[in-house]
């Protein structure tokens, strides 16, 4: 993953060591500041004010509120002590504090594996998206350093792995084969973490410009195979009729000829039309006459006054 990326990622999760300011903390504030100037303006003793002011500081570090999502990791002088929240709770000032805020919601992370060889040595760049959760915020905060991170380069280092042992074929058509295994592998490196993975998406695979050129030529090569050997498979078939249909016309003269008077009405029905017939079906089948009627019908249909040959 990018730098760029993963800053990206990290700039979407909640703040973990940000003081945050609530409606709480504000009050609890004002209300020793304001006890200290009412005693100041009540004995005339600025120290008063200055009581109040720090009195009000303690005060507001002492409340503090975790959103429905979030759970906060609570520390007593360096030691682990439980998750609190969602909602208001309490703390000691400087006694207890709140290193890390753990965000339980579906997160999203987008990744690339960049110039990763295949199996049988071919570059491409391959774009994922990572769906993932904290199931366990108490080990996603005392098991790793940064869980965020962890998970990127985590994810990362996965699809390298799984590119590295798939041929380009099967990473072009086995997409879901390879989400699952990638899914599966991310799982058993994040688990121990607190996080599971909901799903792993590959957006886009990119493969050179050359390379897409030479497989274009191939698939349509094999394209042109296929419709050579289905043309070759219907004119099989052609001849096949057509031998079924011999063996019929050989014992049925009447069928034969009412399929000579079809053709030649199909071949005149367009003006115009030429239809040559051999001498030895004209002798055969009696057609002279039939020719000759054809013939008169074609002149009517033409509108020629020179008598047919």
């Amino acid at each position: 993953m990018s730098d760029t990326s993963l800053m990206q990622t990290r700039s979407s999760l909640p703040a973990q060591n940000t003081p945050r300011v609530n409606i709480i903390s504000a009050l609890a504030f004002l209300t020793p500041l304001a006890l200290g100037l009412l005693a100041m303006l009540f004995t005339g003793n600025p120290i008063s004010i200055a009581v109040g002011a720090i009195l009000g500081v303690l005060a507001a570090q002492s409340p503090k509120i975790a959103r429905q999502w979030e759970r906060a990791v609570v520390l007593r002088l360096g030691g682990y002590i439980g998750l609190r929240g969602p909602g208001l709770f309490w703390i000691v000032p400087f006694v207890v504090t709140i290193p890390a805020w753990v965000d339980q919601r579906v997160i999203t992370t987008s990744f690339a594996a960049e110039e990763t060889l295949t199996s049988d040595t071919v570059p491409d760049n391959v774009d994922t998206v990572l769906f993932w959760m904290v199931y366990d915020p108490e080990k996603a905060a005392l098991e790793v350093q940064n869980y965020p991170q962890a998970v990127s380069w985590a994810a990362q280092t996965a699809l390298r792995d799984i590119i590295g042992r798939t041929s380009l074929t099967d990473l072009l058509r086995g997409r879901e084969r390879i989400e699952e295994e990638l899914q599966k592998l991310i799982d058993e490196r994040s688990n121990p973490w607190g996080v599971t993975v909901q799903s792993v998406e590959m957006r886009d695979v990119i493969i050179p410009a050359a390379l897409q050129d030479a497989m274009s030529r191939e698939a349509q090569a094999a394209r042109e195979k296929q419709a050579r050997i289905i043309l070759g498979q219907a004119e099989v078939e052609i001849a096949h009729s057509f031998e079924k249909a011999a063996q019929s016309y050989q014992n049925n003269p009447t069928a034969l000829h009412l399929r000579a008077m079809n053709m030649l009405y199909e071949g005149l029905k367009e003006k115009g039309a030429l239809m040559l017939v051999p001498s030895s079906a004209v002798e055969s089948m009696g057609m002279g006459g039939l020719l000759g009627a054809a013939a008169l019908r074609q002149q009517t249909l033409t509108g020629s006054d020179e008598p047919p040959e």
